[in-house]
Formats: structure tokens, C-alpha cells, sequence
């Protein structure tokens, strides 16, 4: 039987999507390649794996026993060259990093730039997708390691606190100048909020005591940038992340105040699997991470917030 590596990172791809197209422009190949690949596989292991239909593609019954095993033999694969790269006194090759879309807009540009400064042999690939998803990437060994709000409460899994920063209030621009109002005023306000799985929502829900089943008084959106042009067309209110807001209000007709204390707030950290075998270069690499965060919350403070 001779099956490669190769054709079981497409079937895992062409697993994942579910179609034929999405999988090959994931694996950078043409979508014929993908199929001949698959095909390959398929003729190799003397079972069909795909039921084909058009361009979908549904995994059949051993396809998809077929697909769990696939991916704990890429994961052992991935972990083999992550001993190798832990053997070594500096950290370089791959470095799969996930981050959660409140986040990676406004670190990014500092974290990578750090990073390669200090250790210009890491080839780094960023992931953005929703805490949840980054989760289940990291136990499947698509990632090295993630950026998201803390605490995620998974026991596989090692969190590092990074910092912690506040949430500012952003109310259309002729309210600049009056006080920010108290947690009990401001729960009966329309309040606007990214859409149900992105864990600012629950955060800011939280910090308001809103619960998420009064749809007549929250308001969802798809990104931090929706929030704030909604709340510049005086559609409500919304909280969003300090570092976030010279992003975001940028071209809005909003203003941006300070809560009294204690002020919402989120903690931003890393998280890696347990028993990754770049644990120790993570707990270094979060360090440097964590210094970029301070760095760029710095450039990044909002001046002449009215309280």
C-alpha cells in the first residue's frame, strides 16, 4: 500500500471543507491535482472515501472513521518536527499562531515585527477565527499556539497571561463631553455588540449584566469596525477593546469615554496544548509577546478620554 503524507494532508483538507474547491485553495493546489490525489489514496486503500457530487464532497461511512485516524497521524507527524525544533537553543522553522478577530487587527502588526526582530528564522503563519475554533485547531495540532481573552478553562491546555486592558464606551460624537454613565444607567441603553461566538460579546454582557435573549435592546454585528459606524449613525452604544479604538473611530463621528472604576476589562493571553513539545520556547515566546502588547497598548492609548 503507498500512501504519502501528501494525499493524506489533501483528504484532511478536502475532510475539513467539504468541497472540493475551498480544499484545493487551502492546499494551494489546483482543484484536478486534488481530486487525482484523493483518487490516488482512495486506489491505494481499496475503499472509496468520498461521496462525490459536484464540487461538495461527503465523507462515506469508513471516510469518515478514516478522517479522525488521518488527523492523529498528521498531528504525530507535526509533533515529530516539534521535538526537533524543541532540541534546539533558538526558536525558528514554522510557527502556526491563532488569534481571535478582536485581537489580531491591532496586535498583529507589533507582534510580528517583535518576533522577527528577535528570532528571524521563525516562519510565522497566522490564523484568525473565533476562540472556539482556535481551540479545536490547537487540539488537532493545526496550531503551535493562540491569542485570546483568558480564561478559556481547558484542562489540555496551558494559558499565559499576556496583560489586561479596559473596554472604553463609544456613544455618538455630539455626547462627547458628558460623564460616562454609571453600570446601572448604562444597562438600559441600547447597547450594539459583535454577533453570538466571538467572546467580547459575552464580556461586554457581562459587564452590563445584560442577558443575550432581549434582542430589542442588543444589536449584532461582524466586526469591532460595524460597532462603532453604528453607534456613529446613532444607532446605540457599544463598548470596544483600548486597543481598538485609533483603529476604529477613526473615521466615525463618535466619542470615546472612560467607565468610573473599576473600569470592564478582558485578559489577553496564549494558550498552547499541555503536552506540546514546544512548551517551554511558548512560555519564552509569550514573555516577548507580552512586552509587544505593553508596547503597543502604549502608542495606543487613547488621549483626551472624558470620564
Amino acid at each position: 500500500m503507498d500512501v504519502t503524507l501528501r494525499q493524506l494532508h489533501y483528504f484532511d483538507a478536502l475532510a475539513t471543507h467539504s468541497h472540493f474547491g475551498r480544499a484545493a485553495a487551502a492546499c494551494a493546489i489546483s482543484q484536478p491535482a486534488l481530486s487525482m490525489q484523493i483518487k490516488d489514496l482512495e486506489d491505494a486503500l481499496g475503499v472509496v472515501l468520498i461521496e462525490r457530487g459536484g464540487r461538495q464532497a461527503r465523507l462515506t461511512k469508513f471516510g469518515e472513521q478514516a478522517a479522525s485516524r488521518v488527523r492523529e497521524i498528521l498531528r504525530s507527524v507535526d509533533e515529530l518536527g516539534d521535538f526537533a525544533r524543541a532540541s534546539r537553543d533558538r526558536l525558528a522553522g514554522q510557527l502556526r499562531i491563532g488569534m481571535i478577530p478582536t485581537i489580531a487587527p491591532y496586535l498583529l502588526p507589533t507582534i510580528i515585527g517583535n518576533l522577527t526582530r528577535l528570532h528571524p528564522e521563525l516562519d510565522i503563519h497566522v490564523r484568525e477565527a473565533l476562540t472556539s475554533k482556535l481551540i479545536q485547531e490547537l487540539a488537532e495540532g493545526r496550531l503551535d499556539t493562540a491569542i485570546v481573552a483568558l480564561p478559556v478553562s481547558e484542562p489540555s491546555l496551558t494559558e499565559a497571561a499576556l496583560f489586561t486592558e479596559n473596554f472604553l464606551l463609544v456613544r455618538p460624537g455630539p455626547e462627547a463631553g458628558t460623564p460616562a454613565p454609571s453600570r446601572e444607567a448604562f444597562r438600559d441603553m441600547r447597547l450594539l455588540l459583535l454577533e453570538e461566538g466571538h467572546c467580547f460579546r459575552d464580556q461586554a454582557l457581562s459587564f452590563c449584566k445584560k442577558q443575550s435573549s432581549l434582542p430589542r435592546e442588543v444589536l449584532d454585528a461582524s466586526s469591532l469596525s460595524t460597532l462603532v459606524q453604528m453607534v456613529g449613525a446613532g444607532m446605540g452604544v457599544t463598548l470596544i477593546p483600548e486597543m481598538a479604538v485609533p483603529a476604529e473611530t477613526r473615521s466615525a463621528e463618535v466619542s470615546v469615554a472612560r467607565f468610573a472604576e473599576p473600569q470592564p476589562s478582558r485578559t489577553i493571553g496564549m494558550i498552547w496544548r499541555k503536552t506540546s513539545p514546544l512548551a517551554g520556547q511558548l512560555l519564552q515566546l509569550s514573555k516577548a509577546i507580552c512586552h509587544a502588547g505593553d508596547g503597543s497598548r502604549q502608542r495606543h492609548k487613547p488621549r483626551k478620554l472624558r470620564r
